[in-house]
């Protein structure tokens, strides 16, 4: 196993580093032919403010991890999908992923959002209310190109016929239901 460290161009609070099955020491086994990486993204300055909870998972082996809870991870999406900056690409996993937390009635963490904006972006108002977080999430549907954005999540999903309800109208009426 060969662990390599990701030089980047721009320096940011993350970073990268690629797991390779190369050797013979750890031997990962998976049907295919296709050699495997694993990108491992560390936060080296992550923003507070969020809450963990314990798992307890039984393969490989019996463990417990601690990990976000859902809110926070919404938060962190909510994030990521205000705010990555892809130039001009569309990173339609991520208006994927807020469709799936409003499905599921996830409350959003708005004290963790807000550490996260403030970290990121200290220039910009911080939303008070979930409300005003709302107009910042249909602020940015506004610029949303929808068609990229079902391009970018085609090859992740199975049944693409459920994109076919996505447009500016659809993920308005998506944020209405944020909580």
């Amino acid at each position: 196993m060969i662990i390599t460290r990701k030089e980047k161009r721009q320096k940011i609070a993350i970073e990268s580093a690629f797991l390779k099955d190369n050797t013979g020491i750890y031997k990962l086994s998976f049907k295919t032919e296709k050699t495997v990486k694993i990108k491992i993204d560390v936060d080296t300055s992550p923003p507070l403010e969020f809450q963990t909870e314990n798992h307890t998972l039984m393969l490989p082996f019996s463990f417990v991890t601690r990990c976000f809870d859902l809110p926070s991870l919404y938060a962190g999406k909510m994030h990521a999908l205000l705010f990555r900056n892809w130039k001009h690409r569309v990173k339609g996993r991520d208006w994927y992923d807020f469709e799936w937390y409003v499905r599921h009635r996830i409350r959003l963490d708005l004290r963790h959002f807000q550490q996260r904006m403030i970290q990121s972006h200290p220039e910009l108002p911080v939303p008070e209310t979930v409300t005003d977080l709302k107009s910042l999430i249909k602020e940015r549907i506004g610029k949303l190109n929808v068609e990229d954005a079902k391009f970018d999540v085609t090859p992740f999903i199975k049944d693409t016929s459920t994109l076919e309800i996505w447009s500016r109208e659809y993920f308005c009426a998506v944020a209405d239901q944020v909580m």
